[in-house]
């Protein structure tokens, strides 16, 4: 089988003195990187630095903002308004966009991050919220979203591009979504098993639920969490397995 695909990261994750994996290494793999813009993590410089580093590389750059929740590292369900929610969301990616003119690159997409991208799948106000701050900051950014989910619909509704996106270390739940980091097969840890599910779910365009349903959806993206242990192996082991497949790994932005 032959075709393009991207290879997406959250990188910039740490805080002041604090660094969160191998950024570096990760951008050596990944096509696109999605920056962590001093919500739940990182800061100027290390937003500058992540941006500085991708554009060495040819490396998309996005934002990726989440709940003012730095202690939590943004996995924490923050009782905000869609309003409140919608200008936070703005204020990120307009943080992360100044930085880029500082760097000399600029932002083509945005990702929510950990507990608001769950919620976006699961509660039409909050994407609508999500969709709204990025037409109003920018509509030429691209949207990275789950297929089939909330977040998706309004980002439609909102004439974004829309990216679609699949998980490489993350188990699904029957409805689509990701499982919840509770369930001890939430989190997927050995890299070739990884790369098996994405090779797999990318040929057949369907995610796999932890019962073993198929769920068919577009593809155009697959995601390497910046903060698994294993990230650097499978960031690496997905892009092999991938290319092995016939696959060409490149920019989603990139047309």
């Amino acid at each position: 089988m032959s075709g393009r695909i991207d290879l997406n990261a959250d990188l910039g994750e740490g805080f002041g003195p604090w660094r969160m994996g191998d950024d570096a290494a990760l951008l050596d793999i990944v096509t696109s990187a999605n920056v962590a813009c001093g919500f739940h993590a990182g800061d100027p410089d290390i937003m500058v630095e992540t941006v500085l580093a991708a554009k060495a590389r040819g490396v998309a750059v996005g934002a990726h903002p989440g709940f003012f929740d730095l202690r939590g590292f943004g996995r924490n369900r923050v009782q905000e308004s869609p309003t409140r929610i919608e200008r936070d969301i703005a204020y990120q990616i307009g943080a992360l966009q100044a930085c880029a003119a500082l760097a000399g690159a600029r932002v083509t997409h945005v990702k929510a991050h950990g507990a608001l991208a769950n919620l976006s799948n699961e509660d039409a106000a909050i994407a609508e919220a999500l969709a709204r701050a990025v037409a109003g900051v920018d509509r030429t950014l691209a949207l990275v979203v789950m297929p089939g989910l909330p977040a998706e619909r309004a980002g439609e509704r909102a004439g974004l591009a829309l990216v679609r996106e699949i998980y490489a270390d993350r188990a699904y739940a029957e409805d689509g979504t990701l499982a919840p980091r509770a369930r001890p097969d939430a989190v997927i840890h050995d890299a070739e098993e990884a790369a098996a599910r994405v090779v797999h779910m990318v040929e057949q365009r369907a995610v796999f639920t932890i019962s073993g349903r198929r769920i068919p959806v577009a593809i155009d993206t697959v995601c390497v969490h910046g903060d698994n242990p294993q990230a650097l192996a499978m960031a690496g082991t997905v892009r092999a397995g991938l290319e092995r497949a016939g696959f060409t790994l490149r920019p989603f932005s990139e047309p």
